[in-house]
């Protein structure tokens, strides 16, 4: 019989006895009661008798203490004994009476038990009655007589010492991840709010981390920091260990060739690493498929569970290299054996490198096409000018080493080499039009058509102009034309002129400007060794500096308009030599001549005759150019005769 039942019980005896006595109290009374007393008693007097309880009625009357001293101590130390001693804001251990949706009834061996909301017990959903749990008694009885103790806060109080235990015993602990935050989870462990990072949440990369918010899981405390009340803890470290033992005994079995299946752990722009069950190996992308790939997820799938074959592991085996496209034959062993040099052969580009563009003709098997073999055109050019990626295109076999696996193809074989009729289209003496490719010191290399090329040699651009470099002459994509002057077939060359379209001015220019006649130039390059002198018709003459001095004895200037005498015609080397000074210099000896002859003659009459008719000296004008071409016509009819 429980301690309460006993109280009841004993509170019913006391009303009974009450009754009793106001029932003889009745009788002696002049008053007329409708119930007899003895009734009542014989109810009570049942009551008496169904809970068994032995009873003195002889003694109610008697206020003397039925107990010794000794009997009293005794009883009441045993009652003391059957509750718990309690003080407010204690730590204390009670036992979980009742579980619900709402509430968990602990019993703490106090008269009332402690209610506590279940939301304090979220980090522990294995919570079942019976289990001991710590409490905070926060107030022995509130207005209700209720008992009120709090679980969370006794965490609390007691969770700074549990965290450094674990820490210190290396000690696996349960929390409850309460929420994301920034690189992580936030953990209620003990009621402290740890840090979970997100590498140490498991051993793989984690992708949602949404999925594991509100779940209990088992970590490991890794660092804290009492100072700033920091406490960071790790899930993988779990699983670290627990791989280890997995990982020793799997790399013991490993060999070269093995053929194991894996689960696509990550992927990455080199490559995919694969979990072997433990542990982990990477596929490198050229070792996922024969043919060529952008990216490794055109093959593979995060999750994605493959066959792979050991390719070789370092001397600790903690480096395993993986392959795929090993596990099947490679596609050079499935090429059509008829297939031979000279053969047309479609497929795509599928990289293009400045030496030339490889194409994929099938899957795993490749062919290079250099740059040369693009074009029949000789002068640089780089694979892009002709294709792009992914463009679909034909081509000539022009080596195949099947042993080597290596294919060699061409385009420019596809159409008719140009240099096959050359003697007859680009004869010696044709003249054409061809555009500027390239410069050179020595010339100008230029461009027929598709194919053709030729050089001017720096010699062969003008017949009066002194050509330094061809940058001064022309510019690269402009037309000149031009005049075959060699062919040379063997080794693909032509030797072209641009001065040869027009006839050789220097037979003109001969007795145009003979020694002694004077010429109006214009001084455009001065140097320390003379000055260029630009002279009529596009000519340009040459006057070292003693012969730039000016009549009043001050040196000619750039650009300067001056009257020039020929001193010196070379039509072989096409060279004028002109002279400024010798102009005045001339004039004085005649003067001087003239002077000297007249001495002994009368000055009468003939002292103003200066007789300047003898003085002849030819100046030649600009013109028309019509005088040359009559000049050029006559000589022509002399020379015919």
């Amino acid at each position: 019989m429980s301690e309460n039942e006993t109280n009841d019980i004993q509170d019913e005896v006391v009303e009974n006895v009450e009754l009793k006595e106001e029932a003889s109290v009745a009788e002696e009374a002049p008053v007329i009661v409708e119930e007899p007393i003895e009734k009542k008693v014989r109810v009570y007097a049942k009551t008496k008798e169904e809970i068994d309880l032995d009873f003195d009625w002889d003694i109610l009357n008697n206020r003397d203490d039925s107990y010794k001293a000794n009997q009293r101590k005794e009883l009441e130390q045993i009652y003391d004994e059957t509750l718990s001693t309690i003080v407010e804001n204690e730590v204390i251990n009670g036992k979980v009476v009742s579980i619900d949706k709402r509430e968990v009834v602990v019993n703490i061996g106090y008269k009332s038990e402690g209610i506590i909301n279940a939301n304090e017990f979220r980090y522990n959903p294995d919570l079942k009655i019976g289990d001991i749990v710590e409490v905070l008694v926060e107030t022995q009885e509130d207005n209700n007589g209720q008992l009120i103790v709090s679980h969370k806060r006794a965490r609390a109080m007691r969770s700074w010492d549990r965290v450094n235990e674990a820490l210190e015993k290396d000690e696996i602990i349960k929390g409850f991840i309460k929420c994301r935050t920034k690189g992580g989870m936030i953990v209620d462990v003990f009621g402290i709010e740890a840090f979970l990072p997100g590498s140490q949440i498991d051993v793989k990369p984690i992708r949602d981390y949404d999925v594991y918010v509100e779940k209990t899981m088992e970590f490991k405390v890794v660092k804290i920091n009492n100072e700033f009340r920091n406490v960071v803890v790790s899930h993988k470290a779990l699983i670290e260990a627990e791989l280890e033992q997995q990982k020793v005994e799997i790399i013991s079995k490993l060999e070269k060739g093995q053929v194991l299946e894996g689960t696509v752990k990550n992927i990455t722009s080199y490559g995919v690493f694969i979990d072997l069950g433990g542990v982990d190996g990477l596929i490198h992308i050229t070792d996922l498929s024969w043919g060529r790939i952008n990216h490794p997820d055109e093959i593979v799938k995060l999750d994605e569970t493959i066959n792979v074959v050991i390719l070789d592991f370092d001397d600790n085996k903690k480096r395993i290299a993986l392959g795929l496209k090993q596990l099947t034959p490679h596609p050079w062993d499935n090429l059509d054996p008829d297939l031979k040099v000279g053969d047309k052969v479609k497929g795509k580009v599928v990289v293009i490198a400045d030496y030339g563009s490889f194409i994929e003709i099938a899957t795993g098997v490749e062919g290079l096409v250099h740059v040369s073999e693009m074009s029949w055109s000789q002068h640089l050019r780089t694979a892009q000018d002709f294709m792009k990626v992914g463009d679909e295109i034909e081509a000539v076999i022009l080596t195949l080493e099947r042993d080597e696996r290596k294919m060699s193809l061409g385009i420019k074989q596809l159409t008719p080499d140009p240099w096959e009729n050359i003697e007859q289209k680009y004869a010696v003496g044709s003249k054409h039009v061809a555009t500027v490719r390239n410069f050179t010191n020595f010339g100008i290399f230029v461009e027929l058509n598709e194919g053709i090329d030729g050089l001017i040699h720096i010699s062969d651009l003008s017949w009066t102009k002194k050509v330094k470099h061809p940058a001064e002459f022309t510019s690269i994509g402009q037309t000149l034309d031009v005049m075959v002057l060699e062919v040379d077939k063997e080794n693909r060359r032509l030797s072209l002129g641009h001065k040869q379209v027009e006839e050789n001015p220097w037979d003109v220019f001969e007795d145009l400007f003979a020694v002694g006649t004077v010429h109006e130039g214009t001084i455009i390059e001065l140097t320390e060794k003379g000055a260029v002198v630009s002279l009529p018709y596009g000519v340009e003459g040459f006057a070292t500096p003693k012969h730039l001095v000016k009549e009043d004895g001050t040196a000619s200037k750039i650009e300067e308009k001056l009257e020039f005498k020929v001193i010196d015609f070379s039509k072989e080397g096409k060279k004028i030599i002109v002279s400024h000074s010798r102009i005045f210099e001339d004039e004085r000896k005649e003067d001087i001549k003239k002077a000297t002859s007249n001495s002994g003659k009368s000055k009468k009459g003939n002292s103003g005759n200066n007789n300047n008719n003898n003085m002849v000296m030819e100046k030649t004008t600009l013109g028309d150019v019509s005088a040359l071409a009559d000049l050029k016509t006559q000589l022509e009819n002399e020379n015919k005769k």
